[in-house]
């Protein structure tokens, strides 16, 4: 997009300077729509796979009102409290409503159209742009009771993850995956959609991919006794690996890249998925924890590594698994293990199953049971050490964690000294982050075999990327075979300043011609501040960024990408309209802010960081930007305030500490001055700045001795340093 900055150096709205005004959707989705015949062409010749898929959650993923699946959750009404809130469902003259608070107050609104049937129901409710809302009341039908998706939760309108918010659009949050080749069209401009697709529903062809000249094909050749028909060039079989692709596409968090993943095509070149990292997202063993889904537990698992593929143990039409209970394990696993002497419990008794011990189940969007495909070994230890769950205790709930441990220790002994169960303590060690963590995480990176866990330890590697042991790994990791490791690494290398180091703008570079377009959009977001917009990776970038310009986040990401090219005029109002879209985000707060200090609007600034700070008052970083804020506006008395407040925070915290020195400095106060700068030197011994300061401020109290030794510390750290070293001189001469 750089060029339309050049000809909207000061666009009205982001909408202008992101893209033409647009009416009708994207000339040339009649032709792409044309090519699909729908899931009903194919019952004819497919009757087996059609009556398996029909009425799978697959075929009802999204779909019409149904009297007779959905009259009993809204006749007789049913009303029912969530949080402060009371929401009632009734059929009324034929409408499925539901009232429940909207923007402007509690309202009927009225059902269109509705998602999922089994275990759990939720209803679209028609919004201005085109737009969809997804209600976060839902019908519960083993029950037939109302409940509230996010639990405890009490969301109020006005909020982003509200019913009636951007996190709850239909448009681009759900219809992609509940749908058959959905493009979302959103327009900027009028901050609209125009959102079209060939099937509703996840119909045969979602899958399959576009299959009218297949249909085509089959008619003019049908099967003629005694003479073979040629093979049909219209349809090309699938691989494993890319079904894996497709069932990767909807069932894992990711980043959507193109919004344009077609079967046959690689996960990697539309996707890049969310793996675990430094937040609590997953557990550091690899269990979910957030609403993960399925497919990147499923890639950490010994199983994938193996080559079991999803089709091995799920029918693909069905979504059924192959073999009830542990008939569907011992298919592979029946030489190998005695079920009752390797589980330990009853064969007809809860905990006898594989899957319960290494598929355990969390309920997620409150009703809706899901179970983990990490494969993962149940470890009462790590529990105890480190809060990681483990099917045991979910189990024995009435148990304690020590009773856990004495069993799996009786009944497995050194068995459970394994690899993994070291792995998991060195991820957690380095999520907490433990320097003591480098060195296994750098041996993880050359040597763990399984691809995802080569990933994660190269993007846990990012708290000690400066670190000199830390490059070389880095940098190898660029070559890695797999594109989830090469573009971890990306990740990581932008951290390093692409412009100071060589090897690492060289490796980087390199990786914008990489084969897949997740690796080449992370090299070229890496080197966004002179990437070629022009080359291939730098219009896929441009293009991954307009993919996401109808969500606070996408709009953020497109400031910070003018922002870093030095456009903060052009970065200005994207950030102004993703903090308008998502008021209560302290990021975009803080982001505006930066980008208002920019442009000279230092006050404005400080007001934004005041914003962030009371969203995020556990934040250490925001109180100590707020602080240089203050600074700046030479209001030093909220400076100190806030820099105090971020080392009460964070008492290791040196940036804070050196800028409180530095302020009660300026406010007359030497000894709380040196006090604090003393702090940062205890937080940081490899730094010379805060002893420079300190000398600095000794000396022009007439503390000259002190100031010398101060100044030699200096030095001593940074030998050679320019302000040192002149100031020492100046203090062994004549006093």
């Amino acid at each position: 997009m750089a060029w339309l900055a050049g000809r909207h150096a000061r666009p009205q709205s982001p909408a202008a300077a992101a893209t033409p005004a647009k009416s009708l959707p994207p000339p040339g989705e009649a032709e792409l729509f044309g090519r699909y015949a729908g899931s009903a062409a194919c019952r004819e010749c497919h009757t087996n796979a059609f009556q398996r898929w029909q009425d799978s959650h697959h075929a009802l993923a999204e779909r019409e009102l149904d009297p007779a699946r959905d009259r009993a959750a809204f006749d007789p009404p049913q009303v029912f409290r969530h949080g402060t809130q009371q929401s009632e469902a009734r059929l009324v003259q034929g409408r499925y409503e539901m009232v429940t608070a909207g923007l402007d107050g509690k309202k009927p609104f009225t059902a269109v159209r509705v998602l999922g049937v089994d275990p759990l129901r939720q209803f679209l409710v028609a919004a201005p742009g085109n737009r969809c809302q997804v209600t976060e009341i839902a019908y519960h039908p083993a029950s037939n009771d109302w409940f509230n998706v996010y639990g405890n939760e009490d969301r109020q309108p006005g909020e982003w993850g509200h019913w009636t918010g951007r996190g709850m659009t239909w448009n681009t949050m759900c219809a992609t995956c509940h749908n058959t080749r959905l493009r979302k069209n959103y327009d900027p401009a009028t901050d609209a959609y125009h959102t079209t697709r060939a099937e509703m529903g996840v119909g045969c062809e979602a899958c399959h991919g576009p299959a009218r000249a297949h249909a085509e094909w089959q008619r003019a050749h049908p099967p003629q006794p005694g003479i073979s028909r040629p093979r049909d060039p219209t349809l090309p079989p699938l691989t494993k690996d890319q079904v894996l692709s497709i069932c990767g596409s909807c069932h894992t968090r990711r980043t959507d890249l193109t919004g344009n993943f077609q079967p046959g095509e690689s996960f990697y070149d539309h996707f890049t998925p969310i793996i675990p990292d430094e937040t609590d997202t997953y557990y550091p063993d690899g269990q979910v924890r957030d609403e993960d889904f399925e497919f990147v537990s499923f890639l950490g698992s010994r199983m994938y590594s193996l080559g079991v593929r999803c089709q091995d143990c799920h029918d693909v039409h069905s979504g059924k698994v192959l073999a009830r209970g542990n008939d569907l394990c011992l298919r592979c696993h029946k030489t190998t293990i005695d079920p009752l002497a390797h589980g330990h419990h009853p064969l007809d008794k809860p905990g006898s199953k594989c899957l319960d011990c290494h598929m355990p189940i969390t309920v997620y969007m409150a009703r809706h049971p899901r179970h983990d495909h990490g494969f993962t070994i149940p470890d009462p230890r790590l529990t105890q050490e480190r809060q990681i769950p483990n099917a045991c205790t979910r189990c024995h709930a009435d148990q304690p964690l020590e009773w856990s441990i004495a069993a799996a220790e009786r009944w497995y002994g050194e068995r459970l000294n394994r690899s993994t169960q070291q792995r998991a303590r060195w991820l957690a060690r380095a999520r907490s982050g433990d320097h003591a963590a480098v060195a296994p995480l750098l041996r993880m990176v050359k040597e763990e075999r399984i691809p995802m866990w080569r990933a994660i330890a190269t993007g846990l590697l990012k708290r000690w990327a400066h670190e000199e042991q830390t490059l070389p790994a880095l940098l190898a990791a660029t070559t890695d075979r797999t594109p989830l490791v090469r573009g971890m690494a990306a990740r990581v290398l932008e951290l390093l300043s692409p412009q100071d180091h060589p090897a690492v703008a060289s490796a980087l570079k390199g990786l914008l011609a990489d084969p897949l377009r997740a690796v080449r959009v992370e090299a070229a977001w890496a080197l966004r501040r002179q990437v070629d917009t022009n080359s291939t990776a730098g219009r896929e970038l441009l293009a991954h960024l307009a993919q996401g310009l109808d969500q606070p986040t996408g709009m953020l990401q497109q400031g910070v990408f003018f922002m870093d090219r030095g456009q903060p005029e052009t970065a200005l109002p994207f950030l102004e309209r993703a903090t308008a879209w998502d008021p209560r985000s302290a990021p975009l707060h803080q982001a505006l802010a930066v980008c208002l200090s920019t442009l000279g609007r230092k006050e404005e600034a400080a007001s934004h960081l005041e914003k962030a700070c009371a969203l995020a008052p556990r934040d250490p970083d925001l109180r100590f930007n707020l602080g240089l804020a203050r600074a700046e506006l030479n209001q030093l008395d909220q400076a100190v305030s806030a820099f105090e407040q971020a080392v009460q925070l964070d008492a290791q915290f040196v940036r804070a500490w050196y800028n409180l020195g530095l302020a009660r400095f300026s406010l007359g106060e030497p000894e709380r001055a040196l006090a604090a700068l003393a702090r940062a030197e205890a937080a940081d011994p490899a730094s010379a700045d805060a002893s420079y300061a300190r000398a600095t401020i000794l000396e022009k109290i007439g503390r000259r001795k002190d100031a010398r030794q101060a100044a030699r510390r200096a030095l001593e750290i940074e030998p050679g340093r320019p302000d040192a070293a002149q100031l020492l001189q100046a203090l062994e001469g004549p006093p």
